[in-house]
């Protein structure tokens, strides 16, 4: 059966609820709550989420700032099964009723096992994939189907196109996948966008896109590449080439943006609310600046967190990586030193580092974090 048809009416900006707005070091919900009806008036419906978001509050933020104020069809919720939090199979009914209960719904549109992955680590001796197995977690996903308590039903996933291709075909209930696509990784041989992209194509399966814009690595770039964005087009925003990209495939669902601030949210919603895809021009474009941003070695941190769960010395990785990338990318222009004094005074050191290994079990992005760290330790402490 080909599900490329899921979600064909749901316009392709969707709100990703991991990076929430933030005042004082609190989540700023009133801000929130503006760009949440800027975004529904807009006629946008797809929100993305999930119990480990947020400080573990996404999903009854959601709840109150959406579901609780709007009728169940202006919206489609996403969310997911964290597989790193489970230990039972008794444990995953009860997650999934904590999930309706905090975003305020009797069903969820597209219900998601989170984060599969092959890969094995001293933290994660067992994959998430023989987790799944074990566990009756794809099971689960069909009865909750069955039952009209999930719409659709996938999962999110940060692996090969091989084991894709595995994984799709011994559950071909799988309705979508969640697969980070962007201009950057899509000829990476880590991340392998395309080649994941056509699997899914291969098997009829529904596409959401997460990390458009590369965990905003496709935003704040060198001047000289986005130089070859702002020639072309002086008024495009750098997000928006990112994201149009992503849109412009066939069978996606939507694609999600992070976003955190209204500057964000109304940028996307303006070329966003009505999207034309990429033109031939444009492509071309996107392929030139690609091959100067090729050349800059920034890391290619998404921002995502999954590192900082398990990290004895409490690093703020991603913090650290993105002034790391600041610095990369600006140079001597940027505020990065001071920012990493800043960051520093309050938190752990890159040289705090004990080599453990266990963000590297974590990463999504394969990321050699313990040999970046010592890098970034070199650039602001040396």
């Amino acid at each position: 059966m080909r599900y490329t048809d899921i979600g064909k009416d749901i316009k392709k900006l969707g709100f990703g609820l991991m990076r929430l707005p933030r005042k004082d070091d609190q989540f700023d919900l009133e801000l929130l709550q503006k760009m949440v009806d800027i975004y529904l008036g807009k006629g946008f419906s797809y929100f993305d989420t999930s119990p480990v978001y947020g400080m573990t509050q996404s999903e009854t933020i959601f709840g109150k700032l959406v579901a609780a104020r709007y009728p169940r069809e202006k919206f489609q919720i996403a969310t997911k099964l964290p597989m790193w939090t489970l230990e039972t199979p008794e444990e995953i009914p009860v997650k999934f009723e904590n999930s309706l209960k905090a975003l305020q719904v009797d069903y969820i549109d597209f219900y998601m096992l989170h984060g599969l992955s092959s890969v094995v680590s001293d933290r994660f001796p067992n994959s998430y994939l023989d987790k799944a197995d074990r566990l009756g977690a794809w099971d689960f996903l069909k009865r909750m189907k069955a039952e009209g308590k999930a719409k659709h039903i996938g999962f999110s996933y940060h692996d090969s196109a091989e084991k894709l291709d595995e994984i799709l075909s011994a559950h071909p209930e799988s309705e979508f996948v969640q697969l980070q696509i962007n201009y950057a990784d899509w000829e990476d041989d880590v991340i392998q966008a395309r080649r994941c992209y056509e699997v899914a194509q291969k098997h009829g399966v529904a596409v959401v896109v997460m990390e458009p814009c590369k965990g905003g690595t496709l935003v704040e770039m060198r001047a000289d590449v986005a130089d070859v964005f702002k020639t072309y087009d002086a008024k495009a925003s750098l997000a928006s080439w990112a994201i149009r990209y992503s849109a412009s495939l066939d069978g996606i669902v939507t694609v999600l943006s992070g976003m955190s601030t209204m500057e964000q949210m109304l940028d996307n919603v303006g070329y966003m609310e009505n999207f034309t895809p990429l033109t031939d021009e444009e492509r071309n474009v996107i392929r030139t600046a690609k091959k100067k941003l090729e050349a800059v070695d920034t890391v290619g941190c998404t921002g995502c967190g999954y590192c900082l769960e398990g990290c004895p010395q409490q690093l703020r990785i991603p913090d650290l990586f993105r002034i790391l990338n600041n610095q990369i990318i600006y140079g001597n222009k940027g505020d990065a030193y001071y920012r990493y004094k800043n960051l520093t005074s309050r938190t752990p050191k890159a040289s705090d580092c004990i080599a453990c290994g266990c963000c590297e079990g974590a990463c999504p992005q394969h990321l050699p974090v313990i040999s970046l760290l010592e890098r970034t330790a070199n650039t602001f402490e040396a």
